[in-house]
Order: structure tokens, then C-alpha cells, then sequence
């Protein structure tokens, strides 16, 4: 009896590397379909957008202009070098511009506290910029 599971154990894998995997292993699609890859990038650039803009939100409000006016930064250079940032670094100053926004509304923040946070943000943003530029050099 030993013997016939080997052989049958032997015929099987005989029989695979012979023929292939049968046909119904092999339905499932192995790559991704171009609807799929255009959905992933529309969302990925939706979310880029909105990202981009709670960033210029917290600059365009008052508080964040008066934070702007008092580190001499100009609106228009800290709104390009938001269009250069990496998605990582979008990512985390959107975050961080959302909460300072969220806890100034809820009173949970100073209008100094919340300037100081935006010439941070806004510094932060500036450097990441010359960084950029200077790794294209």
C-alpha cells in the first residue's frame, strides 16, 4: 500500500510539472487591469489635492497671514513650495494644518499659539522646497 501512494504521489507531480496547473488555478488574473491602476492614481491625486489645500487653508486665514507677516515670508513663495513637496511631507504638515485649524475652532489654541504654529509649518515648508531644488542640481 506504501508503494501505490508513492507512485500516485509520483504520477501527481509527474503530471504538474508535464502539464501545468490545471486551468482553474489559472483563472484569477495576474495583472492589474488598467481600470484599476487609473482609479488608484485619480484617488491618489484627489487626495494629493485636498492635502495641498488644508495646507493653504491655514495660510490663507487670518491667522495665517499675520503668522506670515510676522516671519517676513511671503504668501506666494510658502503657496508654490506647497506644490513642490513630496507626498510624505504633504501628508504630514496637511495633518498637522488640520488639527492647528480644528483646535483653534475649538478654542483650544491660542491666536499666538496657532501663529506660532503656522510660521513653523511655513518654515518647514520652505526647507523642504530648497532641499527639493537643490537634489535636482
Amino acid at each position: 500500500m506504501h508503494s501505490r501512494l508513492k507512485m500516485f504521489v509520483s504520477l501527481l507531480v509527474a503530471e504538474t510539472l508535464l502539464f501545468g496547473i490545471p486551468a482553474q488555478a489559472q483563472e484569477k488574473p495576474h495583472v492589474v487591469s488598467f481600470d484599476e491602476l487609473k482609479k488608484d492614481a485619480a484617488g491618489a491625486a484627489k487626495t494629493r489635492q485636498s492635502d495641498e489645500e488644508a495646507v493653504r487653508t491655514l495660510f490663507s486665514s487670518e491667522q495665517g497671514q499675520k503668522a506670515l507677516k510676522s516671519a517676513h515670508l511671503e504668501y506666494g513663495r510658502v503657496d508654490k513650495a506647497v506644490s513642490q513637496l513630496n507626498d510624505e511631507e504633504l501628508v504630514k504638515l496637511a495633518e498637522r494644518s488640520r488639527q492647528a485649524q480644528a483646535d483653534f475652532a475649538a478654542g483650544r489654541l491660542s491666536n499666538g499659539a496657532i501663529i506660532a504654529i503656522v510660521v513653523v509649518i511655513a518654515a518647514t515648508i520652505i526647507l523642504a522646497s530648497i532641499f527639493y531644488a537643490l537634489s535636482k542640481d
